[in-house]
């Protein structure tokens, strides 16, 4: 385990997680929390479940905090930073998040000037704010990256089924769990789903 800064305009700071292994590993996930002004931060426990299951699979993950807030914009700029960092490490660049931080995960991605591999959304909710649009920025997303959309079928605190529509309209993977947005009791369900697809697709 590692601390990493983040380069860029702002404070962004992570830990890095890498298998127990000689052998640098080809692939890497940034972990993106949920909303920081509720808590989220890297140490949310379904981020190191997923981190877990990662390195298990031979995978590295980056689980990262936000800088200070700015009201969904800089936060996006955190996770395309992370993004940027990781690829000039990894051959292949995964991203993962966990409500604020899945829609996080899909806009910094269908906006960054890097190649992402691959992108697993845990909760994710159909916009942030006015002008920050998760369901359009699923469809800017480079042609065949694999996307897998994971959901709470009890889930009443974000608007995740214009998520899950646009992402069934476009091949994605769709996972429905028992569950509320916190998926209480269901982290290893989320971890070994959340694993195995990128198992798949950075392997």
């Amino acid at each position: 385990m590692t601390d990493v800064v983040i380069p860029g305009g702002r404070d962004v700071r992570g830990t890095l997680e890498e298998p127990d292994s000689d052998a640098t590993p080809a692939a890497i996930v940034v972990a993106c929390p949920p909303h920081p002004q509720h808590g989220g931060n890297r140490r949310d426990r379904r981020l190191r479940a997923v981190s877990e299951a990662l390195t298990e699979r031979g995978i590295a993950c980056l689980r990262i905090d936000y800088g200070e807030w700015d009201e969904g914009y800089g936060e996006r700029e955190d996770v395309r930073n992370a993004i940027r960092w990781a690829d000039d490490r990894y051959d292949r660049v995964g991203v993962f998040g966990f409500s604020f931080g899945a829609s996080q995960s899909i806009l910094a991605s269908a906006t960054v000037d890097r190649e992402v591999a691959a992108i697993a959304a845990l909760a994710p909710t159909a916009s942030l704010g006015s002008a920050l649009k998760v369901v359009p920025a699923l469809a800017d997303l480079e042609s065949g990256t694999p996307v897998q959309v994971l959901y709470g079928e009890r889930d009443t605190t974000v608007d995740w089924e214009p998520v899950v529509e646009r992402a069934r309209a476009l091949d994605g993977e769709v996972i429905s769990c028992s569950a509320d947005h916190f998926f209480v009791g269901q982290d290893a369900k989320v971890a070994r789903e959340v694993g195995d697809f990128f198992g798949r697709t950075l392997g």
